[in-house]
């Protein structure tokens, strides 16, 4: 199937495509901030550019788009019909470069947090996503990894979510 703009318009459109300062970190941002927390953005010292940096509780989260990232079974994850090789290319290196940015973080001792966009796109969904993400700074947890489909966790008889750690 042919694209439906000319090429320089979807070179234009996907150049408008930014990886700082995205709507869903915003909402995570202000959520926190507003929690009391503090933190540093898109460090450059520290493997991956997370997208916030709590350093007081050495961890850093990352808030993933499900399309760029690949968030497995979300229905955001969708492929491209146009150039399917390309795509699965473009994709599989996106999500060999997390996995081992992961790891280096991990080696150097941070705790990390994916935070995907489907679990930032409601009011609700945002504060739970926040619930979460306090309850695991707290708790010094190793990593955690919070999607749409985390949020609507079982509940473990305390009034409390549990998520993948």
């Amino acid at each position: 199937m042919a694209d439906i703009v000319d090429k320089e318009t979807r070179s234009r459109m996907m150049s408008g495509i930014r990886g700082k300062h995205t709507k869903p970190e915003m909402v995570l941002r202000r959520a926190l901030h507003a929690r009391g927390f503090r933190y540093r953005l898109h460090g450059k010292g520290i493997p991956g550019r997370p997208d916030l940096i709590l350093a007081k509780h050495q961890a850093v989260i990352f808030v993933h788009g499900c399309f760029w990232h690949r968030h497995e079974g979300c229905r955001y994850a969708t492929t491209p019909t146009t150039r399917p090789d390309f795509w699965a290319e473009k994709f599989a290196a996106n999500v060999r470069r997390d996995r081992a940015t992961l790891e280096t973080l991990a080696t150097l001792g941070w705790r990390v947090a994916t935070v995907w966009e489907c679990a930032l796109r409601k009011p609700d969904q945002v504060s739970a996503t926040c619930d979460a993400l306090v309850s695991w700074l707290a708790a010094g947890e190793p990593d955690i990894e919070i999607g749409e489909g985390d949020l609507a966790a079982r509940d473990d008889g305390r009034g409390v979510a549990r998520f993948r750690a």
